[in-house]
């Protein structure tokens, strides 16, 4: 089973082969010339971190890196929901929290069906709000799922 360490390097390895290849399709594209700079390089790098971050998603039903990292996310994510008032939003996170962490490890959080099924609100919330840009969140989508498989693999292999 391999450390946070691994699998960030195997994220960092299957995000980059993903950026390289979007790259590939947006050059040929004369839609890449429409991105200002800022966009051409905050788009990769936001996809890279979520790579990053999805490949360490699996390890967030135990004591791990994935953990801390993911619920800090979380804690902050509730604090703004509380302080804002959405009082309902807020219990479904904590809800969700609760059951990461009442799961055995390498339980549904390893398994395929999850690696594309939790980055899909990455997909599908964009879609809902931008319905003239129902693809908008793809790339984003991609970029966790090959992260997330960048896991799977790993814990395959190790």
């Amino acid at each position: 089973m391999a450390g946070y360490k691994g699998h960030i390097a195997s994220a960092t390895l299957f995000g980059g082969a993903y950026l390289a290849f979007l790259v590939y399709l947006f050059t040929i594209d004369a839609a890449y010339q429409q991105f200002t700079v800022l966009e051409r390089a905050g788009y990769p790098l936001a996809l890279l971190t979520l790579a990053l971050l999805f490949g360490l998603w699996p390890d967030v039903d135990t004591d791990s890196k994935g953990q801390e990292v993911f619920y800090s996310i979380f804690f902050a994510a509730d604090l703004f929901l509380i302080v804002t008032e959405q009082f309902q939003a807020a219990a479904y996170l904590g809800l969700v929290a609760v059951l990461l962490v009442l799961s055995r490890h390498r339980g549904w959080t390893h398994t395929w069906w999850a690696m594309l099924l939790v980055p899909s609100p990455l997909l599908v919330l964009p879609y809902l709000h931008m319905p003239g840009h129902p693809l908008v969140g793809l790339p984003f989508y991609g970029a966790a799922v090959v992260g997330y498989l960048s896991h799977l693999v790993v814990d395959r292999i190790a």
